[in-house]
């Protein structure tokens, strides 16, 4: 019965320290069957025929293989968007960052935006459809790539395939309003602290060098001349990074310097707008 494959899920997940087990386990349930969980509650007593593939996707799960991977998709900012191998998953933190672009997008008619490292697209889609700005995405991994081509499918967001230090020059000066990017923050000898899901994610993805702030430094250098006067340009930041960002936003000639908080009390995203 229903109930019972769930208590089999819900104990493989609890024993490997899963901590949420329950809710990963009608998770899986909810996937593979398409039932909502008020139809879990419901049909508690009916028979399922995919027990055995759930079992083992539970399994694969308590190895600490990523819940996202093997549901196939996930939600973000009430878009849903396919992960799988190879993309960053999408996070909460990231919604810090695309708040602080919407406050700065209300007053700008038509903007023109370029979201770096895209990844699965998330920032780009989600500006594209709560702003209506016209996006271009860029994204240098094949595999993240195939993510983000399959998630803007319905939108008119411009996707290219491209390595952010090389394909800025495709562009005219002062062309975008926002330049944003979630770039690899993370220093290269933290990598293997994290915890267990995260080594399952691309290292491309996550790998800012020996002292985090590469991409930073680079997409400053090399896009500020692609941002119009009075645009602006925004980064998601990892733990101890606003200052520095700040302080390299700063010698760019940049002003107007905000951050964010995300719900841990981090400083979390950072935008400054470009004098006009």
């Amino acid at each position: 019965m229903l109930k019972d494959t769930y208590i089999k899920l819900r104990d493989i997940l609890a024993r490997a320290g899963i901590e949420s087990p329950g809710l990963e386990a009608r998770l899986l349930i909810e996937s593979a069957t398409g039932m909502s969980r008020a139809a879990q509650i419901a049909c508690a007593d009916k028979e399922l025929d995919c027990e055995q593939a759930l079992l083992e996707l539970a399994e694969k799960r308590a190895k600490r293989y990523p819940l996202q991977y093997i549901l196939g998709s996930w939600s973000f900012m009430g878009i849903e968007l396919k992960v799988g191998e190879g993309v960053l998953i999408p996070r909460d933190d990231t919604e810090v960052l695309v708040d602080l672009c919407l406050g700065y997008l209300k007053d700008v008619e038509s903007p023109k935006v370029v979201d770096l490292c895209a990844g699965s697209g998330a920032i780009g889609i989600a500006l594209n459809r709560l702003a209506n700005a016209s996006v271009t995405a860029v994204e240098l991994s094949d595999r993240a790539y195939y993510f983000l081509l399959q998630n803007i499918i319905n939108t008119d967001i411009t996707p290219i395939k491209g390595d952010v230090t090389e394909c800025y020059n495709s562009f005219e000066e002062e062309y975008f309003d926002l330049i944003v990017s979630n770039p690899p923050y993370i220093k290269t000898d933290e990598l293997k602290t994290l915890q267990p899901e995260v080594g399952f994610e691309p290292e491309t993805a996550l790998d800012g060098g020996a002292d985090g702030l590469v991409f930073y430094r680079e997409i400053t250098r090399l896009w500020t001349p692609l941002l119009k006067r009075g645009g602006a340009m925004a980064f998601e930041l990892g733990e101890g990074q606003a200052e520095p960002v700040a302080a390299m936003l700063e010698r760019h000639g940049y002003s107007d310097i905000k951050t964010a908080l995300d719900l841990g009390g981090t400083k979390r995203a950072i935008i400054a707008v470009k004098p006009r």
